[in-house]
């Protein structure tokens, strides 16, 4: 590899620490775990509809089942979720969010999203600067 390869990746590395850190600071701020909020994202921001399933929700967050298991059961004790049985697969459970999990779902990806658009961190998806234009 050469130096500027190895500077773009050490670049790269840098901003996204950096954001992991705001993420994890400002969501514990806001009385949610890191995890807790990126279930709540990966439910709301699931393609093509409005809940997901605990396997979907595991891959997502690239955990274990039973730990993610754990996790919504945590979320649904705060009102954030709720289960409810498969519409077409009744062995499947599908996560959906409640009123309240949706407000802080909102609350939290504003807050992202402003660090998203930070200049010194906007790179790490650029597409997320067609968004500063809406």
């Amino acid at each position: 590899m050469t130096k500027k390869e190895f500077e773009t990746l050490s670049e790269f590395r840098y901003r996204l620490r950096r954001f992991l850190r705001f993420s994890e600071q400002v969501t514990r701020k806001n009385g949610i775990t890191p995890l807790q909020y990126l279930l709540l994202l990966h439910v709301k921001g699931f393609p093509g509809r409005h809940w997901a399933t605990v396997g979907e929700l595991a891959k997502r967050l690239q955990a274990q089942h039973h730990g993610v298991v754990a996790l919504i059961s945590r979320c649904e004790k705060l009102g954030w979720v709720e289960r409810r049985q498969g519409q077409t697969d009744r062995r499947e459970v599908e996560i959906h969010l409640t009123a309240d999990g949706e407000r802080m779902a909102g609350k939290m990806a504003s807050l992202h999203r402003a660090e998203h658009l930070n200049p010194e961190g906007s790179f790490l998806l650029p597409e997320l600067q067609d968004l500063q234009e809406e």
